[in-house]
């Protein structure tokens, strides 16, 4: 196990301890962040390393069925390998505190500029309650880091993956390659030390009335779609 972080004690040891969703106790959380960050040296680069290991190892599906606890269950995540946003921030912050480092979830509303047709058809709106992501304290402060959209999904889409150096906030670009506009923050939500699904699942059954079907729909192939929506841009 990797050395501890010696300020932990000033912001909670709640920020360190598995929860019912960021179960970092599970066995397969800790190999995976052993694994991940082998040459890590110190905290900050053992962050960087998790951070990409879950952004492009776990590919993102917004099509997992919401009313499923596995949904946001960091092992179960990490079992499939795949997740939407609030399951891999879940992953981050679980493997974060395998190697000592404090980490919770937080959550935000956001306009997706370019969700694809089906996604929007599904939920109805381009707005999307409570994304996910993950806040990590780092040399005192804590760090936002967003693994949301893997790097082959991004290249898919034409827009610019996002980058972390354990310094400075990981949030979504609000542009993409072309210029268009991609993400744009409208709410914050709040952190919490696990993911807080009696709050979240009523928020986004208010926010999208058709949830309960959601999961009865036939499964979208995310990456498929964002590839055909890149192309028909480019010819228009």
């Amino acid at each position: 196990m990797a050395e501890t972080v010696t300020n932990a004690a000033a912001i909670g040891e709640d920020y360190l301890q598995p929860g019912r969703f960021i179960d970092s106790d599970h066995p397969a959380i800790a190999a995976f962040a052993v694994r991940a960050t082998a040459s890590a040296s110190d905290p900050v680069a053992a962050a960087v390393k998790l951070y990409y290991a879950v952004r492009d190892e776990i590919l993102y599906d917004p099509y997992v069925p919401a009313e499923d606890p596995d949904t946001y269950r960091a092992s179960a995540v990490l079992a499939k390998g795949r997740g939407y946003c609030v399951g891999k921030a879940s992953l981050l912050a679980a493997a974060a505190r395998v190697r000592g480092i404090p980490a919770r979830v937080a959550f935000a509303d956001v306009r997706n500029h370019l969700a694809t047709p089906r996604l929007l058809e599904l939920i109805g709106t381009d707005i999307f309650v409570y994304h996910g992501i993950t806040e990590l304290w780092l040399d005192g402060r804590w760090i936002k880091a967003t693994p949301t959209f893997n790097l082959t999904l991004c290249e898919k889409f034409r827009i610019r993956p996002l980058d972390f150096d354990g310094r400075a906030d990981a949030v979504f670009h609000p542009f993409d390659r072309d210029g268009r506009r991609h993400m744009e923050y409208l709410r914050q939500r709040g952190s919490y030390a696990d993911v807080p699904v009696d709050v979240l699942m009523p928020a986004m059954l208010e926010a999208y009335p058709r949830l309960a079907e959601f999961g009865k729909a036939p499964r979208g192939d995310f990456a498929r779609e964002a590839e055909e929506q890149a192309q028909g841009s480019s010819h228009g």
